[in-house]
Formats: C-alpha cells, sequence, structure tokens
C-alpha cells in the first residue's frame, strides 16, 4: 500500500513538474548566451512576448461576417475597431507582469501593443523566473541593429529608372500618388530638402524619433548619413533638381526614425516604431495611418536565417491595410541570401537591377530563409540610382546623390503601391502585391525564380491589368473620368479617378 501511494505521489509529481515546464516561457538563445557572461546582479534589457496574442485572421473574418455577404468592411472603422482590441488585449493582460518587473526591481518597461509584450531592464538574476511565469511565451535579449556600410557613391548620371518601371506613364494619367500617405523606417530625412519639404504631411503625428533625440524631421545617423533622405527621395522627391526622382511625387511622407544619430537601433526601439505606425496620433479613431511603408534594412548578420522578432508587428500592420515593402539585402551573389524581416511570409522583399535589366551582384538570393520559396518578389532600380542627399541644414540645397543597393530598389516598389492606389484607395495589400507581382517583366528563368523574384516592376503593366469597363482609351492616351474596372480573376469593381 505505501508503495503504491509512494507510486502515485511520484506520478503526480512528475505531472506537476511537465506541466510547469510546458507553460513556462523560453528564454531565448541570444539572451542565454549574455546570461553565462553576466554576474546576477547586472542588469540586461530583455523583450518580453505573453502567449496571449491577438488572432488578426480571426477578427477579419468576425468583421467580414458583421458587414454581411457581399459587402466590404469599411477600411476607417477596422483599423480604429483592431486598435482598440489591441490595447484592450495588452492592458487587460499585462498588469500582473508589469507588478512582478516592479517587484523585481525592473527599469525602462515599455508596454506593447502592436503585438502583446513589453520590454524591461532586468537583474540577470530574475530572467529565468520572469520566463517561468505562465503567461510568458519568451524572453529574449534587446539587441541592437546597426547600419550596414554605406555603398560607394558615385558621379551622377543620367536618370533611367523611374523610366524603366514605367511611371510617367501613369502620371501623365493624372495618377502621382495623391491622396496617399507613404512612410518610411529609416535614418530619418532631411525635411528642408526642396524635392521633400512640401510633401510632408506635417504636424506632431507624422514624424515620429523613438529615441528621443529630435522632435521634428531630421537626418544624420553614423556612417550612413542620409539613407532615410535618399529612400524617401527616391519614393516621393519632386523635380526641384531639374529631374524627376520619386516615383510617386503627389504622395504626402511621414517617418520614424528608426536609427539613432549614432546609427543604432535597440530591438524595442524597431517595436515602438512600428506601433507608431499603427496609430500615429495616439487616437484609434482617426486615420491618420500612412497606406504603405517603406524599409530599406535588415539583419544582414542573420543570412539565409528566419528571425522572426518583427513577424507579429508585419502582421499588424498587413491586417490594417498597410502595404509593407522591405529591401530584399546585400548579401549576394549566393543563393539561400535572404535576410528578415524581408523573408517573411507577410513582407514584400525587392532585389537591385542595374539599367541593362541585370541582376545585381550584391541583390541578395533565395529561397527564402522563412518560408522556402522564391525570393525576392520582385526587383527594381538599385544600382547607380539620382536621388535626394542632406542639405547640411538647408545651406546646400541642391544636394543629390548617386547611390546602389537594394536599399535604393524598395523605395521604387513602395512608390509603385502608391501610384496604385491613387488609383483607388479600396485596393487591399493582398491585391496590390497581386498587381505587381502578375504584372512584372519576366527576367532571368522563366517565371519565379530566385534572383529575379517574379522579375521587374512595371507599373503602368500593372494599371494595365485591370480590366476597364467603361474606358475610352487606356494606358497609351487618356482615360474616361470615373472609369469603372475590375481586377483580373475578381468581381470586384473600382472607380478610377484620375
Amino acid at each position: 500500500m505505501k508503495k503504491t501511494i509512494r507510486k502515485i505521489c511520484c506520478s503526480l509529481l512528475l505531472a506537476v513538474f511537465t506541466c510547469s515546464s510546458a507553460l513556462a516561457g523560453t528564454v531565448e538563445p541570444d539572451l542565454r548566451f549574455r546570461l553565462q557572461i553576466l554576474a546576477p546582479g547586472d542588469e540586461v534589457a530583455v523583450i518580453i512576448t505573453l502567449k496571449d496574442q491577438f488572432s488578426f485572421q480571426l477578427f477579419k473574418s468576425k468583421n467580414k461576417a458583421l458587414a454581411g455577404p457581399g459587402m466590404k468592411v469599411n477600411k476607417k472603422l477596422f483599423r480604429a475597431k483592431m486598435n482598440r482590441a489591441l490595447r484592450s488585449r495588452a492592458d487587460r493582460t499585462q498588469r500582473p507582469l508589469k507588478t512582478f518587473l516592479q517587484q523585481k526591481q525592473g527599469r525602462k518597461i515599455v508596454p506593447f501593443w502592436i503585438f502583446n509584450g513589453m520590454a524591461a531592464t532586468i537583474r540577470a538574476d530574475a530572467v529565468d523566473e520572469l520566463a517561468g511565469r505562465s503567461e510568458v511565451q519568451s524572453v529574449r535579449l534587446d539587441a541592437t541593429l546597426s547600419l550596414p556600410a554605406p555603398a560607394a557613391a558615385q558621379a551622377a548620371v543620367p536618370e533611367w529608372n523611374l523610366d524603366t518601371i514605367n511611371a510617367p506613364s501613369l502620371w501623365n494619367l493624372g495618377y502621382t500618388g495623391s491622396g496617399v500617405v507613404v512612410a518610411n523606417m529609416d535614418t530619418g530625412v532631411d525635411v528642408l530638402h526642396p524635392d521633400l519639404a512640401s510633401r510632408w504631411r506635417g504636424g506632431t503625428n507624422s514624424w515620429y524619433d523613438p529615441h528621443g533625440e529630435h522632435a521634428t524631421p531630421f537626418d544624420k545617423s553614423g556612417a550612413n548619413s542620409g539613407h532615410g533622405t535618399q529612400t524617401m527621395g527616391i519614393l516621393v522627391g519632386g523635380d526641384a533638381g531639374g529631374s524627376a526622382i520619386g516615383v510617386a511625387p503627389g504622395a504626402r511622407w511621414i517617418a520614424v526614425k528608426l536609427f539613432n544619430d549614432a546609427g543604432d537601433a535597440p530591438l524595442s526601439k524597431i517595436h515602438l516604431g512600428f506601433q507608431w505606425l499603427l496609430d500615429p496620433d495616439g487616437d484609434p479613431g482617426t486615420n491618420d495611418i500612412p497606406d504603405v511603408v517603406n524599409n530599406s534594412w535588415g539583419f544582414d548578420t542573420r543570412v539565409g536565417e528566419c528571425y522572426r522578432e518583427f513577424e507579429p508587428d508585419i502582421q499588424a500592420l498587413k491586417a490594417a491595410g498597410v502595404a509593407v515593402v522591405f529591401s530584399a539585402g546585400n548579401q549576394g551573389p549566393n543563393g539561400s541570401t535572404s535576410v528578415s524581416p524581408a523573408n517573411y511570409l507577410d513582407s514584400f522583399a525587392v532585389g537591385a537591377v542595374d539599367e541593362f535589366l541585370t541582376i545585381a551582384d550584391t541583390s541578395s538570393r533565395g529561397p527564402s530563409g522563412c518560408t522556402g520559396g522564391f525570393y525576392p518578389e520582385l526587383v527594381a532600380p538599385g544600382v547607380n540610382v539620382h536621388t535626394a542627399d542632406l542639405t547640411s541644414g538647408g545651406v546646400f540645397p541642391n544636394s543629390y546623390v548617386t547611390v546602389s543597393g537594394t536599399s535604393f530598389a524598395a523605395p521604387h516598389v513602395a512608390g509603385a503601391m502608391a501610384l496604385l492606389l491613387s488609383v483607388n484607395s479600396q485596393f487591399t495589400v493582398d491585391e496590390l502585391e497581386s498587381l505587381l507581382t502578375q504584372s512584372a517583366t519576366d527576367l532571368g528563368d522563366s517565371g519565379w525564380d530566385n534572383d529575379y523574384g517574379k522579375g521587374l516592376l512595371d507599373v503602368e503593366a500593372a494599371f494595365n491589368l485591370l480590366i476597364p469597363l467603361t474606358a475610352s482609351t487606356v494606358g497609351s492616351g487618356t482615360i474616361s473620368p470615373a472609369t469603372t474596372a475590375v481586377l483580373p480573376g475578381s468581381s470586384r469593381e473600382f472607380i478610377m479617378t484620375p
């Protein structure tokens, strides 16, 4: 009898131990390695993800059901409702964890609602206890992303990139990106540049520096000074220098200064940047979210890996109807050189070609380290591209530079999406991505491949994929006002008003 009781007790203890182990969160390897070199009383900056995460797919499905069969969900109301739901979940579930962190003398506690998690600085000897809490999914190091070394600037060359993607063809039809808001997450933007000044949306909901260094738009970060200004120039720049430099010159821009003035970006600050984009003014009831976000950055020290740190952030933006474009990376020419976050399922990765439409040697190749599928999605001009540069506080307004890299290919695609959204603002992210991949000019191997993806961006061809129902002439001349069109393979109708 005693032996039987002893066996039962041992079984119960084993079950309790197994259950508690299953409930315990994970201390990620990078943090575990750091803990090995820290004394128990040393502090370490961490990011915590809770198990109770928001299901964007379920939320979208419920709202479609509430709208009724065949009815469209109102984008503004949907975004407001989703933001409130995200905040409510975070507020409800994070309170016990915040109390625990405070009891453990945690500092710099930052709650996130774009995903359900927190950042904090805590003692090394509290990490395992933190990870052991039942509501915690994972604890990882709040590492720092650093800017890569800049590509060498070259002498100015004649313009070619905008003609290559046929952007002027849409301008001639009246589609310049008007009414569309684009954003970049980069080193900042020189708001004094004449090609960018009038295109800034303006106001406190149009600039965010999570590092607290600059209250208004500014760009000067480490060795890569001007990187954000250069990408924004390709995205929306005008023609103040005598030639057009931006794909969507009619769009307005906002920006997140992702990197501090030393050129570094802690992971927690990147999360704050994504979160700000989902609600720039802090009021879910206002619709000030950007339509497209360009990201010319990635983790080039994790080549070929799937580093999922920002996957929930990008899923949140995409669920809210924000297109998220990433540079594919400059780790080529070998295969399996994708980088995160560009290689996420929900990202849209862009490689670089030169003016002869040859893939740049340095452009990263697939397959994707996350999906195993083809990588990148598209290629765009990214060698010897003419764009805006720093004005040194407005002292040199006529400041331009010629740049190379996938960083400068990506804003071509982001700008093309802005042009299509000025055709009709109701295109979903999936529809935009589908239009651009279906219409791409095939390069390299036939169909999809791991050098060029689906091919070269062609925004005029994407426009011409729309099936006009009441048009006069499309693509090479004029288009009737308020033309009705449908997407290929869809019964959805769109009003196209230049």
